[in-house]
C-alpha cells in the first residue's frame, strides 16, 4: 500500500533464511519470488546463509537511509522475530545522532497489547498478499498461512476497532486491516508519534 499510494520503494532485508540448512536456499528462492511478485526489491546483506549481525544492519541503515523500518515487535513470540526486533534496535543505537526514521512494529505470531495504528487493506491488496505468501511453497505446505491471512486481517478489524478506536466504539466499516505500533527514532531513542 505504501508503494501503491505513496510511491515508496520497498526493500526487503532478510535477517535469516531459517535454522534448517537444508531449507535455506529454497527459502531464499521463495522470498525472491514473493518480493518479485509484489514489486519489492530484495537486498541480501549477508553472505551465504548466515544471519545478519548488528554491524550488518548498521551498514544497511547507512546505505539506504530508510524513512520507515518495519520489523517485529519485541513480544512477537517467535524467537527469530524477537531476535530481529532487538537486532534492529541495537543497530539503531549505533547510528549517528542525527539519524531519524519512523519505526513500524509488526505482529504475526503474537498480538501486540498496545498497537496504535490500524491500516485498511483492500480486497485487491489482500489478494496480492495471499498470492505472494503462497509463493513460500514449503512454508505454506506445513501451515497454510496464505489461506488464513484474510481471516487474520478480518480479526484485526475487530481487535483494532477497540484497541485503537477505543473500548465500546463502533468497528470500522472496512473488512481487512493490519495492526502496527508506529513510533519514531530520533536523537538515538524511540519517541511516541501520537
Amino acid at each position: 500500500r505504501l508503494m501503491q499510494e505513496a510511491g515508496m520503494q520497498i526493500i526487503n532485508i532478510p535477517v535469516t533464511f531459517g535454522s534448517d540448512p537444508d531449507r535455506q536456499a529454497e527459502r531464499e528462492k521463495e522470498l525472491t519470488d514473493a518480493c518479485g511478485y509484489l514489486g519489492w526489491e530484495l537486498h541480501k546483506e549477508q553472505e551465504g546463509t548466515r544471519s545478519l549481525e548488528v554491524s550488518d544492519v548498521v551498514a544497511v541503515l547507512t546505505k539506504f537511509q530508510p524513512d520507515v523500518i518495519f520489523f517485529p515487535h519485541d513480544q512477537d513470540w517467535n524467537s527469530r522475530h524477537i531476535f530481529t526486533h532487538h537486532l534492529v534496535m541495537d543497530a539503531l543505537s549505533q547510528m549517528p545522532k542525527d539519524f531519524r526514521c519512523r519505526l513500524v512494529e509488526t505482529e504475526f505470531w503474537g498480538a501486540m497489547e498496545d498497537p496504535n495504528l490500524m491500516v485498511e487493506g483492500s480486497c485487491e491488496q489482500v489478494a496480492d498478499l495471499v498470492a505472494a505468501t503462497s509463493l513460500h511453497v514449503e512454508e505454506v505446505a506445513r501451515n497454510p498461512y496464505h489461506l488464513r491471512l484474510p481471516a487474520w486481517m478480518q480479526d484485526n478489524v475487530r481487535r483494532g476497532g477497540e484497541l485503537i478506536g477505543g473500548q465500546g466504539q463502533a468497528a470500522p466499516e472496512f473488512s481487512f486491516a493490519t495492526l502496527y505500533r508506529l513510533r519514531e527514532w530520533r536523537n538515538r531513542e524511540v519517541k511516541d508519534v501520537f
